[in-house]
């Protein structure tokens, strides 16, 4: 049975394995070259201030780390979509699945040799890729505090790996039920949006109650915004240390009172070009009060995410081997 799965396979395995050594073989160039540089800054800026040197660094090596994240957040659907899905439902369309059934394999067992080898198989091809994405692209991350970004979050660690198991059960056990493999498609990468989408915005910030702190907002910080609106809303805020920032609210002053209809603020934005605006407003003393997740729990909602993805795997099996025995043929 494991060689027949083999053959059924071989060509999509062989595609994978050359496709996942080319980014390795790219990943290790390019995290020799992150670390090198990164222990460049250090040791060139020691006893000073990094961050204009640091900021420069990951400005250098952000667009490859952004590229390489998105593409490890969309392998586990191409996966599940064009490994996990035909999986069955071609079986179904050619007929084939009868003459195994006929022989002396069980059908749990045949269900069972095929999800171990194949989801298997893309599990451990997404473990190794993260691993060498975290270590390649790891200092810029670091530098930038952006692990919590839904991007980086979903890419890294064990998240993408736990979400690869899921989805290419998921494509087998549509594929079972659906028993046409352009329909399983779509339904697998229905269901991988809607959960990609839905996680980081619903579910994620869950995982542990959310801390509520004060941010002295310094010049420097003012000036890594992505927004500062005319009434004092400002959005893209980073806070040093790398935490999780999901609300924030409108600047505020020293008592606490919002300062978008002052004076001071009003003059500050119209009348200061991009460079003084930093400085103009820091010298009021202002801040914003911020609901965060804590950068020390990284690994702990990575932890929560791939034992949320491994219920979800568990019971997508149930459902296909539920199936698998309630169909006649």
């Amino acid at each position: 049975m494991i060689w027949l799965t083999w053959r059924q396979f071989r060509t999509q395995a062989l595609i994978g394995l050359a496709a996942l050594l080319l980014l390795a073989g790219y990943l290790l160039l390019l995290g020799l070259d992150v670390h090198r540089a990164h222990q460049d800054v250090l040791a060139h800026c020691a006893g000073r201030d990094c961050a204009g040197p640091l900021g420069a660094f990951a400005d250098r090596y952000r667009l490859r780390a952004d590229l390489l994240g998105y593409l490890l957040l969309v392998l586990p659907a191409v996966l599940g979509v064009f490994c996990g899905t035909p999986l069955i439902a071609r079986e179904f369309e050619a007929g084939t699945h009868r003459l195994v059934w006929n022989q002396s394999i069980t059908r749990r067992r045949w269900l069972a040799v095929k999800l171990t080898a194949v989801a298997g198989g893309c599990t451990l091809a997404v473990a190794f890729a993260a691993l060498l994405l975290g270590w390649a692209t790891g200092p810029v991350l670091a530098v930038e505090g952006a692990r919590f970004e839904p991007v980086a979050f979903a890419s890294h660690g064990l998240a993408p790996v736990a979400c690869t198991a899921f989805t290419s059960v998921l494509g087998a056990t549509l594929g079972l039920h659906l028993r046409r493999t352009v329909p399983a498609m779509a339904a697998t990468l229905a269901v991988f949006t809607v959960l990609q989408l839905a996680l980081p915005a619903f579910v994620r910030p869950h995982y542990q109650a959310p801390e509520r702190t004060r941010v002295q907002l310094t010049a420097p910080i003012i000036a890594n915004l992505g927004k500062i609106g005319t009434y004092g809303d400002i959005g893209g805020l980073r806070v040093p240390g790398g935490p999780w920032v999901i609300d924030t609210s409108a600047i505020l002053d020293e008592a606490g009172a919002p300062v978008g209809h002052t004076a001071w603020f009003q003059d500050c934005m119209d009348h200061s070009s991009l460079t003084d605006l930093p400085r103009c407003l820091a010298d009021h003393r202002i801040h914003v009060e911020i609901t965060q997740q804590p950068a020390a729990r990284y690994w702990t909602f990575q932890a929560v995410e791939s034992a949320l993805f491994a219920l979800l795997t568990a019971a997508t099996a149930i459902l296909a081997v539920r199936r698998l025995r309630t169909r006649a043929d």
